[in-house]
């Protein structure tokens, strides 16, 4: 029987083991999906704070539930490890490290050339390997394949190697690991086969594609489409500003129409991991081949504009009070780089907060989901949501507009409130004023 067949049978008999390396976001789910299919899953992580949490059958992700964790560990489903030599027992190995940009805005691809150099030393004849992690097109061909040829191994032969992009969206009650459709692209088509045998056991839609390099372009894409779209969108909410138009207005009207058309909508900038940094490895992908990629430029531009348009706001809400920004004390409602969950990650609230604090400002925070962070090696503690906290804030900013805040006791007690998210748009009037991102003009809610 061929290797393939083999691992094919094991595959589908569950008696496969399954590894994970990277234990985050992307990578803690989707080892629990394949825990509860039935295999036996070991995850890896080099942060062993980490692994003791999820050995003690704690959860360190909000989307995943410590019940369902403590459970999987109790009957022996899954284990987690900082041992790299654990991946010799692994026949099938989904690689979900982190891809940041470095500061030029290249791709930084350490994480994943580790976790490429471990499998590649421990790595045997009869294993699937799949990497999850976004990056540039050719990157899978390029950077694995190589790797695992210098173990002597024949890639399409003795080990399938694969590209199939996380589509993770936290907080999402909806669309989860599960039940997203899944892209997988193969080295080879029997690469392809075997990559989409193994997720069919655990994800429920599968989307084979012709190559690692399409599947690679495919979440590229699906992200560059969004970071476009909030591009128009935020600069649409800066021509609303002046020509005096309320852009919630403008956006919600559009809307109605049912062909043509799809709602997006500005905010104080774009966070998370995939929409701030996907497009830049398009771009950069790019300029290796002397293509300048202007749309995706274009809308990076105005999206990192975001924030500094956020504290123009502020200004001019306090400048309308007589007060400067300098020495104002000012809450921030949310740090979290969108509604309903903990994450931080390319937070715009994060700019907001250090452009208003370089221009004198004493800024305190509220978010519920994050009771204290660390920056540039500071940590930063959130502040209760208290009466007294509203009424002294010179002006209150509502960046991350999450939905356990009450936003008509902010506005009936807080002098200013400047609403990048658009949350106060239906409530009561209150005492003070509501600044709106774009809107005709600042108005009153007394």
């Amino acid at each position: 029987m061929q290797l393939k067949d083999q691992l094919l049978a094991k595959i589908e008999n569950r008696s496969a083991c399954i590894g994970v390396v990277g234990l985050g976001y992307v990578g803690l789910p989707l080892a629990l999906e394949f825990a509860r299919a039935g295999f036996k899953v070991i995850g890896y992580d080099v942060s062993e704070r980490v692994v003791g949490l999820l050995m003690s059958g704690k959860s360190h992700i909000q989307d995943v539930p410590s019940t369902e964790l403590a459970r999987l560990v109790k009957v022996g489903k899954f284990e987690a490890t900082t041992d790299e030599a654990r991946m010799k027992e692994m026949d099938a190995v989904s690689i979900a490290v982190p891809t940041p940009l470095a500061k030029t805005r290249d791709p930084d691809m350490g994480y994943v050339i580790a976790a490429a150099d471990a499998i590649g030393r421990h790595c045997r004849p009869g294993v699937v390997v799949v990497l999850e992690s976004t990056t540039y097109p050719g990157t899978t061909r390029e950077l694995l394949q190589p790797k695992l040829e210098a173990a002597g191994l024949t890639v399409g032969e003795d080990v399938f190697l694969a590209f199939s992009p996380e589509r993770v969206d936290p907080g999402n009650p909806i669309w989860n690991t599960k039940n997203t459709p899944k892209i997988v692209g193969g080295i080879t088509p029997a690469c392809t086969q075997v990559a989409t045998a193994l997720y069919a056991t655990c994800l429920d839609t599968l989307v084979p594609v012709s190559s690692p390099e399409t599947a690679e372009l495919v979440k590229l894409l699906e992200n560059t489409f969004r970071s476009v779209n909030i591009g128009l969108a935020n600069e649409m909410a800066i021509v609303c500003d002046k020509l005096g138009v309320n852009v919630w207005e403008v956006i919600d009207a559009a809307a109605t129409k049912p062909f043509g058309f799809m709602k997006f909508t500005p905010g104080p900038g774009i966070g998370g991991h995939c929409i701030p940094l996907d497009p830049h490895y398009l771009a950069w992908k790019m300029r290796t081949l002397n293509y300048k990629t202007r749309f995706i430029d274009l809308a990076g531009e105005i999206n990192s504009e975001m924030p500094a348009v956020v504290v123009r706001k502020v200004t001019q809400a306090l400048n309308e009070e007589k007060k400067a920004v300098n020495g104002s004390r000012i809450l921030v409602l949310g740090v979290a780089y969108k509604k309903d969950i903990d994450d931080m990650r390319e937070s715009p609230a994060l700019d907001v907060i250090r452009l208003l604090e370089q221009q004198g400002a004493t800024v305190r925070y509220h978010d519920p989901f994050v009771p204290k962070y660390r920056e540039d090696g500071h940590e930063h503690s959130g502040v209760p949501l208290t009466d007294e906290e509203l009424t002294s804030a010179d002006a209150v900013v509502i960046v991350t507009d999450h939905s356990t805040v009450d936003y008509q006791r902010v506005v009936h007690l807080a002098r200013v409130v400047v609403d990048t998210r658009n949350a106060t748009a239906k409530l009561a009037k209150g005492k003070g004023r509501i600044v709106s991102l774009a809107s005709p003009s600042s108005y009153a809610i007394a």
